[in-house]
């Protein structure tokens, strides 16, 4: 009976937190104390979840210190009602209701440690704020945490009028005017479709509020460098990097920013060597400090093979599918750099197939499964143009069109892969299945 209540008692503790990078979390928010005692800003929240980082590796004594650190700034800040994250717990009440019954401030700050722990929580975190919100839908602390969750599980969209982040950024403002954080992360959204007028207005305004915020920085550095503007991006990291020179993100972005003026067209020979070779320390850097960086192993995996160095590339996409798929992290993201690798230098083009449709299968509405789409059908189109009785090329745009959900053109071209190939299974079960739903 005790164990059942204990496990109904909301804490980090109970929220099933432990496929989490706990060494690189329990440094960031180290770094995020710090600098919170130096703007003077309450830090209770970062304590309790450094507590919870620390308890899940043994150290019980230094968690027990954190939770009492959270305790007392927490009550500075909201006096003795609501102390999420207490030693005792005795502020966590067992539900009245049900396990499902909560308070609202239970949800927001399960929504938060879902957002702050790792990206297969997102998701979650989302579910969290939507729930807060039901009971409180005002609170502008729960829209906040809402309008986050959605910006970063939102999928490429066609316009930003039907962007749900879009519409709750918004909201927020309307509650809450001066909010720097969302107006960046609004103005980004405005740059995504290429409304720089606006997104100009938006980081202007946000950078007035806030010019000293590493968040902040680190987000307009982005803009800049989404804009084209990668000096000046570049400029805003390398003076991040002086306040925050562990931090993985700003590595990652000073390696985009890098991979950017390589690409532009404007450095070759020996300068293009050069900004390779820092991309590469910037993300080897990176992953040091955050080893479950999928995006940035990704990223070095891609750079090892430009400067030819196959046998490293291999080797590095091999460790990141580990732990991509260990993680259940951006596996689409890895699937689509390793059939580019395949592609470009093995000159595999059967594997580089293989991974382009399961990126496409895994994440077809991201940027990355549209590329995977478009790839294959590139490819498909090369083999046709050549061999208008291409059966496997049909084949392939029979897939394209059937996972992006076009059926009427999967059947098509799977008629013709069925023709130009006849008694291939894969294409007449693809076939069957795609007629028989359409029934």
């Amino acid at each position: 009976m005790l164990l059942a209540k204990l496990r109904q008692l909301e804490c980090h503790f109970t929220w099933a937190l432990d496929d989490t990078d706990l060494t690189y979390l329990q440094h960031r928010l180290k770094n995020n104390i710090e600098l919170a005692e130096e703007e003077d800003r309450n830090i209770g929240w970062s304590y309790s979840n450094q507590a919870f980082t620390k308890y899940m590796q043994g150290l019980l004594e230094e968690a027990r210190d954190d939770l009492a650190k959270a305790e007392q700034h927490i009550r500075e800040q909201h006096g003795d009602n609501y102390l999420p994250g207490q030693a005792g717990g005795d502020k966590k009440k067992f539900p009245t209701e049900s396990p499902s019954a909560l308070h609202p401030e239970i949800y927001g700050e399960k929504g938060r440690s879902f957002l702050k722990f790792s990206r297969q929580y997102y998701e979650k975190a989302k579910e969290c704020f939507e729930k807060a919100l039901e009971l409180e839908p005002e609170e502008i602390e729960w829209n906040d945490g809402y309008a986050v969750a959605l910006y970063r599980t939102e999928s490429d969209l066609t316009s930003l009028e039907e962007s749900p982040a879009s519409k709750q950024l918004r909201r927020v403002l309307e509650l809450d005017p001066n909010n720097a954080y969302m107006m960046v992360l609004l103005g980004l959204k405005h740059a995504d479709y290429k409304k720089y007028q606006k997104a100009e207005e938006l980081i202007e305004r946000a950078m007035e509020l806030e010019p000293d915020k590493p968040y902040m920085i680190q987000y307009v550095a982005k803009y800049y460098r989404k804009k084209g503007e990668v000096e000046v991006s570049l400029s805003l990291l390398k003076r991040l990097l002086e306040k925050i020179p562990d931090s993985p993100f700003v590595h990652h972005q000073l390696a985009l920013v890098y991979n950017y003026k390589i690409y532009s067209g404007q450095n070759g020979g020996e300068e293009a060597d050069a900004l390779l070779r820092l991309r590469i320390q910037h993300l080897e850097k990176a992953i040091s400090i955050k080893p479950s960086f999928v995006y940035a192993m990704s990223d070095l995996a891609a750079c090892y093979a430009e400067e030819n160095n196959l046998q490293k590339a291999e080797e590095m996409f091999q460790e990141t599918f580990k732990v991509a798929t260990a993680n259940n992290d951006n596996l689409h993201v890895v699937n689509l750099r390793y059939a580019d690798f395949q592609l470009y230098h093995n000159k595999s083009e059967p594997l580089a197939i293989k991974h382009y449709k399961e990126g496409l299968a895994l994440q077809k509405n991201t940027a990355e499964g549209k590329k995977c789409a478009k790839k294959l059908t590139i490819i498909a189109n090369k083999h046709i143009s050549r061999n208008p009785h291409d059966g496997k090329a049909f084949g392939i745009l029979g897939y394209v069109h059937e996972i992006t959900g076009e059926k009427p053109q999967a059947i098509e071209c799977y008629e013709k892969a069925i023709l130009y190939d006849p008694g291939n299974e894969e294409y007449l079960n693809a076939l069957y299945d795609l007629c028989l739903s359409l029934q």
